[in-house]
């Protein structure tokens, strides 16, 4: 199908985030259940849960991701409570884990080359991306993807991020093209899928691990790829 412009999102989309989250946590947890006297695998199963019930609340996600290290202090500080260790170390391992985790952030196979295969092609992009404005910036900056978007909108730098309908509209005017030549590109079915299909956007779910969708949920992407460089445009 033949569009004029994409909607791209960051995180899982173009750069590896959530993927490279659990073996960071495992490393932490390695190095911090010996002197804690709990089991490496106690504590990395106590803080995944903890994790799971605080991001599963609309509410507390839309604050995490404002601040990712106080989210990730509050997680730990409550996986430590529940296993009835020293919590003094929570603030330590948070912090311990986002340095190691940015630095684990990479670009996903062949996310780099389709951005430029997209603007070698005339198509308008803009990057739409949900958290923090300083955290996403740092992102964009460091893998040097801001000259590749003709506009870049950020949850904190906006006010409202997806699946808030006035993203999307947003990026619309700024791009100057018709919602009917757009596509949405994103790995969230909630955040990217649901919001674009609001406003009446194409939408692809980029499903890297291939775990296709859920049973009993209610979201139909218009097209499922493994990876962005699988989206076809033209």
């Amino acid at each position: 199908m033949r569009f004029d412009g994409m909607l791209v999102d960051l995180d899982d989309t173009v750069l590896a985030f959530d993927s490279v989250s659990e073996p960071v946590w495992v490393e932490v947890c390695d190095r911090h259940a010996p002197v804690l006297g709990c089991a490496a695998g106690e504590l990395h199963a106590a803080i995944r849960n903890v994790a799971r019930r605080f991001w599963s609340d609309p509410a507390r996600h839309q604050r995490g991701r404002m601040d990712l290290l106080l989210a990730r202090r509050e997680i730990v500080g409550e996986a430590l409570r529940q296993l009835r260790v020293d919590e003094a170390v929570a603030q330590h391992m948070a912090e311990e884990y986002s340095v190691a985790r940015d630095q684990a952030i990479h670009p996903l196979p062949g996310a780099i080359e389709t951005l430029a295969r997209w603007r070698q092609m005339g198509l308008r992009l803009a990057l739409v991306t949900n958290g923090a404005a300083a955290g996403q910036r740092r992102k964009i900056e460091r893998f040097g993807l801001d000259h590749f978007f003709d506009a870049v909108f950020v949850e904190g730098e906006c006010g409202f991020g997806k699946p808030d309908r006035r993203i999307f509209e947003l990026a619309l005017r700024r791009l100057a093209i018709p919602v009917a030549r757009t596509c949405m590109v994103g790995d969230s079915l909630e955040f990217d899928i649901v919001g674009a299909q609001r406003v009446g956007i194409h939408a692809v779910w980029v499903d890297a691990s291939g775990r296709g969708l859920p049973r009993e949920g209610l979201v139909r992407p218009d097209a499922v790829v493994r990876s962005i460089a699988e989206t076809g445009v033209a």
